[in-house]
């Protein structure tokens, strides 16, 4: 493998991790939960917070959300022009992006997300395992 495309192959993965965490951050319900949790974990060492110290990701959920599909996007181009990137990356950061919709339009509909987001990353996980598992094996 040549230093261009190990290079290559470095830069496809960060923007394909930076899709996923972007896409994840989109999500109300997601801002949310890691400001109650910054907030419990400050309450630890008796730092008391009132509000919502990461209120302002809010407002940028939907930038970051169409960050994160834009990303996802040319990592697909990437993946069926160069096949360089692993499958379950891809199914992972696609679960990721679904379960952190942002839309309020479709918040009635969070749950049925979460759950296909989820699905997808749990099947990423055991993809990811099983060829883990499987390279191993044919090493021994």
């Amino acid at each position: 493998m040549s230093i261009r495309q190990a290079f290559r192959e470095k830069v496809l993965s960060v923007s394909s991790s930076v899709s996923g965490v972007v896409g994840f951050l989109g999500g109300y319900q997601v801002c949310h939960n890691i400001c109650m949790g910054i907030i419990a974990l400050l309450s630890l060492i008796g730092i008391t917070l009132v509000g919502m110290p990461l209120l302002f990701l809010t407002k940028v959920a939907i930038p970051f959300w169409i960050a994160a599909i834009v990303l996802f996007i040319i990592t697909l181009i990437f993946y069926f022009k160069m096949k360089c990137i692993s499958k379950s990356l891809i199914i992972f950061n696609g679960g990721v992006i679904i379960a952190g919709i942002p839309f309020q339009q479709v918040q009635d509909y969070y749950l049925i997300f979460w759950i296909i987001g989820g699905s997808l990353f749990i099947a990423s996980l055991f993809l990811y395992t099983k060829r883990k598992i499987r390279v191993k094996i044919v090493k021994k």
